[in-house]
């Protein structure tokens, strides 16, 4: 049987998303690994790390400790940690898109992402609001954000928004589309046949029968009624105060929360070692880390490298899982 093969992208090369791909490079695993990156600064990272690297091509890779597939994307300056440069931006976005369509191409079966500078990358010159962005261009699709720890799944109806633009942003076709997206995400990428899903309201005990607000009434209430209507299994508009008490997440594959920070610190506060980020609706799986570039670490040999560890699993078992349903719908 062909092993699950994942594209991995370390992300900014001055932060820590180098030495955390050595340490992942030196798991056992049963999934390949080819990484975009420039090979100087995985050897740095490496050497500070006092860990085995060793370079193959796809035909001989073995999974040997301290193995990986390099293509190389070479930084235009020497890298340091701890020092982003915004002259290498160029470089951390072609890494992403070089994976992404090897991705596309079906060269690989899913991307893992570490984490990147935003403000670095715009700095380089080069207008970027995120990954998920960039792969849903590239790819052509909508995405929903989904993070997840072996606690809870929570999606996002809307991401990094102010607060004041959130119940503007909250439409029946956008909110229809996201649990569209998310419900097929749970059958294809997780192997849930019948996935259950559980949707917040956007107010205080989600709108107190409209009197802490309409939006559940006029937007939330009739789309889950239309979607319950084409066979989807929607519970709410829940208050989101309670709906994450441990009794209740177990009849739950997925919560919906409204705004970022509405469901985003539960998941964090319940496992944020072993979060990670996805991005559902790619003609693949990707799975991110779920921390941040943390520069004051980079070289250290301090920085946790659970977060990349359960993304790449993450990644491979929704591989296999996509793999199997459409097996299975064939």
């Amino acid at each position: 049987m062909t092993p699950t093969r994942l594209a991995l992208v370390p992300g900014e090369p001055a932060g820590v998303g180098p030495e955390l791909c050595v340490r992942l490079a030196q798991q056992p695993r049963d999934y390949s690994l080819t990484v975009f990156a420039d090979r100087a600064t995985l050897q740095a990272a490496a050497d500070a790390l006092a860990l085995p690297l060793q370079w193959t091509d796809p035909g001989h890779a073995t999974g040997a400790a301290g193995e990986l597939v390099l293509t190389e994307v070479p930084n235009a300056v020497p890298s340091r940690f701890g020092h982003p440069d915004p002259h290498n931006a160029r470089a951390v976005v072609d890494a992403l898109q070089l994976g992404g369509a090897g991705c596309l191409r079906g060269d690989f079966d899913g991307i893992v992402t570490g984490p990147v500078h935003k403000a670095v990358i715009n700095q380089g010159g080069i207008a970027y609001s995120g990954t998920t962005e960039l792969l849903a261009t590239q790819a052509g699709t909508d995405v929903v954000m989904m993070l997840a720890n072996p606690t809870v799944r929570v999606a996002l109806a809307t991401t990094h928004l102010p607060l004041r633009a959130v119940a503007d942003a909250i439409t029946p076709a956008a909110l229809t589309r996201t649990l569209q997206i998310l419900h097929a995400a749970l059958r294809t990428d997780f192997g849930i046949a019948e996935p259950v899903i559980a949707v917040l309201g956007l107010n205080p005990h989600a709108g107190e029968a409209g009197h802490l607000g309409r939006e559940e009434i006029e937007v939330i209430e009739p789309v889950i009624a239309a979607l319950r209507g084409q066979g989807m299994n929607l519970v709410g508009p829940l208050p989101a105060d309670t709906a994450f008490l441990p009794a209740k997440l177990r009849g739950f594959d997925a919560v919906l929360a409204m705004y970022h920070d509405q469901g985003l610190p539960v998941l964090k506060f319940s496992g944020f070692e072993q979060a990670v980020n996805l991005s559902l609706g790619l003609p693949y799986p990707r799975v991110a880390v779920d921390h941040g570039t943390a520069l004051d670490l980079a070289g250290t040999g301090i920085a946790d490298p659970s977060s990349l560890f359960a993304a790449a699993q993450t990644c491979a078992r929704m591989a296999r899982a996509r793999c199997a349903f459409a097996d299975n719908a064939a």
